[in-house]
């Protein structure tokens, strides 16, 4: 969700941006057309909004992780993006195919102004980025017909199905998903000796964990790949990580333990510094080591900490992280 601040702004916002969008965009309708003038279809998001976008947009604005995901899986590269959760360049496991496309706010913060600037035929958002904020909902639709592909914590296939839909990439949405499916197959037939055995994944920031529970992208692969969850993973939370105590750390404790982290930053501070990588989840594995506990875990006595990518593992996305996720778990354990 936006800033309580950014929230109070958005009408002076607004009003700044007005002649902006008359001189460039002309509002949705004109915009809409940019790609192919005069060539529009209608389509109908997730939250039941029926809009006209252009039959092959041109000029695509995504402003959360699973709608570039999703773009950049069926071939579009979006004209401007914003930044990972809790980092200050495009997510981590994107940087490859998205390191050169311009960043347009963060997560939950997109600068308007910025996105009027780019003048997009088509702006894709979904509940990890815009969560019921109409203000901001009216501001982006007074730029270019605005799309919200899902909700946060809904299931992946859906919101990429809608951001094909708006797109008009159906048939290539449809090929994407039978090649994941043909991975996990593959990945099931290779792990098939961890029947039995139970899997936590953990965001480890500063000195304290959060647990990904099944409803997030990284909790979908392992349900995808039949390994199971510990009790106090298996269950579905709030669209987001959910923090464990100190005292309680034993909840992220199983068989194996995939350990990620994105560094120091955080949403509302994503320049703070520190990296998502396996490198970052090392270093932050050696401070996890020191809290009291940590160290007891069945996990680390037998050696089953796995560090991995925080922004693949611990984040959101679409069907390239959930490909991604499906590597990396082979990779790691077969």
């Amino acid at each position: 969700m936006i800033s309580r601040v950014a929230r109070q702004a958005l009408g002076a916002v607004l009003l700044v941006l007005l002649p902006l969008l008359v001189a460039g965009c002309g509002g949705g309708e004109e915009a809409a057309a940019t790609g192919q003038p005069g060539q529009t279809r209608t389509v109908v998001d997730v939250e039941g909004t029926q809009m006209q976008v252009p039959v092959d947009p041109q000029r695509v604005v995504a402003l959360s992780e699973p709608t570039l995901d999703g773009a950049l899986a069926l071939g579009v590269t979006p004209i401007g993006t914003i930044t990972g959760r809790g980092q200050s360049t495009v997510p981590g496991y994107l940087a490859d195919r998205a390191g050169d496309i311009p960043i347009l706010g963060g997560v939950a913060q997109p600068n308007f102004e910025e996105i009027a600037s780019a003048k997009p035929d088509l702006i894709l958002v979904d509940g990890t980025s815009i969560n019921n904020n109409p203000e901001a909902m009216e501001v982006l639709r007074r730029i270019a017909p605005t799309f919200y592909a899902g909700y946060a914590g809904g299931e992946w296939r859906a919101t990429f199905s809608l951001v094909a839909e708006a797109l008009n990439k159906v048939d290539e949405a449809e090929q994407v998903l039978a090649d994941y499916d043909a991975a996990v197959a593959e990945a099931r037939t290779a792990l098939t000796g961890y029947a039995g055995k139970t899997f936590s994944i953990v965001r480890w920031q500063g000195n304290s964990a959060s647990m990904i529970l099944t409803e997030l992208p990284a909790g979908m692969a392992l349900a995808d790949l039949g390994l199971a969850r510990p009790p106090a993973q298996d269950r579905r939370g709030r669209g987001h990580s959910e923090p464990v105590s100190l005292e309680n750390l034993a909840q992220i404790d199983a068989d194996y333990l995939f350990f990620g982290t994105l560094g120091g930053s955080s949403n509302t501070n994503p320049q703070a510094g520190g990296g998502t990588d396996t490198a970052a989840a090392e270093q932050a594995l050696a401070e996890a080591e020191k809290v009291p506990g940590f160290t007891e875990l069945t996990a680390y006595r037998s050696g089953q900490v796995i560090p991995v990518d925080g922004s693949l593992w611990t984040s959101t996305g679409g069907p390239i992280l959930m490909r991604g996720l499906v590597e990396s778990v082979v990779e790691a354990l077969a």
